[in-house]
């Protein structure tokens, strides 16, 4: 992500913080947040926190991208993917003041989290002008990530999540397909069955990563209800599956999702989030092997 370091960029005491203040330390290889930095801090203190900056944003490295994604694009058959060049609304918030405090200010405060959604959308578009401004026509599909969802339900009910999240992410997304006409993919891990409706209306067109086995999030039930509006990218469960599973439950997992999601197209298949170093090496293989076979 383009996001331009601040005076809180830095490391300490072997913690590492970034350009919001948010701070993170390693844990089995990957940082885990554990530093929220507007937990609470009055409204006032919020709105003269320091953000980054779009204007300090370096416009050669956007530009090196762009060029990289011309070449692609115009030398090869691949697909060109963007990520996302800016945090969610959601997401940064949860990460900036804890999900506790963040999630009880949409409730107690909605005014504070309102000015603070306002303040990062005007960062937002700002980067997507110059982001997708310069690679825009280069590219076959764009991503975004802001987890919405618990493995038991949705953080925030349908009425909030239309409040407090819908009307930044459409805004968003109305704003990057002015400059490409790339597929949007967006990232969301946990249950937002009751959010998809919001989701396909703000004009995402590719779902991820569909995490198996929690709350109203079954591929039947995905491909029968919205099959036909929005397109689907993972499904593959990294938390049982792909770590201690046999080749056969893998292939014969592939197999299944295939058969559901694949019906009459609409379906990337994927892990549902990163393979991590307590997956078998045989078992990827198998993973792709068999997509490979039963795509055929």
């Amino acid at each position: 992500m383009p996001v331009p370091e601040t005076i809180h960029s830095r490391m300490e005491n072997g913690v590492s913080y970034n350009s919001f203040g948010i701070g993170s330390r390693e844990v089995n290889g990957h940082y885990e947040i554990c530093h929220n930095p507007l937990r609470g801090m009055s409204a006032d203190e919020i709105a003269k926190w320091p953000m980054p900056k779009s204007s300090d944003i370096d416009r050669a490295l956007i530009d090196k991208w762009a060029d990289e994604a011309k070449k692609l694009y115009e030398s090869t058959d691949y697909a060109v993917v963007a990520t996302h060049p800016v945090l969610g609304v959601f997401e940064l918030g949860c990460w900036m003041f804890g999900f506790d405090d963040y999630l009880f200010r949409l409730a107690a405060e909605p005014e504070t989290i309102h000015a603070f959604s306002e303040r990062w959308l005007s960062f937002q578009l700002d980067v997507i002008d110059m982001y997708y401004g310069a690679m825009g026509p280069y590219i076959d599909c764009t991503t975004s990530g802001d987890d919405f969802g618990m493995q038991t339900g949705p953080f925030i009910s349908p009425a909030m999540f239309d409040e407090f999240v819908k009307p930044y992410f459409k805004t968003r997304i109305e704003r990057t397909k002015k400059h490409t006409s790339a597929f949007y993919q967006h990232h969301t891990c946990g249950s937002v069955y009751s959010f998809i409706p919001s989701i396909i209306d703000c004009g995402v067109d590719i779902l991820n990563p569909i995490q198996p086995g929690v709350y109203k999030m079954e591929p039947e039930l995905l491909k029968k209800d919205f099959g036909d509006k929005i397109a689907f990218w993972g499904g593959i469960d990294t938390q049982r599956l792909l770590p201690r599973g046999t080749i056969d439950e893998i292939r014969g997992e592939v197999k299944r999702l295939l058969s559901i999601l694949g019906q009459g197209g609409g379906y990337i298949m994927s892990p549902a989030h990163c393979i991590q170093r307590d997956v078998p090496p045989e078992n990827i293989v198998a993973l792709y092997e068999g997509a490979a076979e039963f795509y055929r």
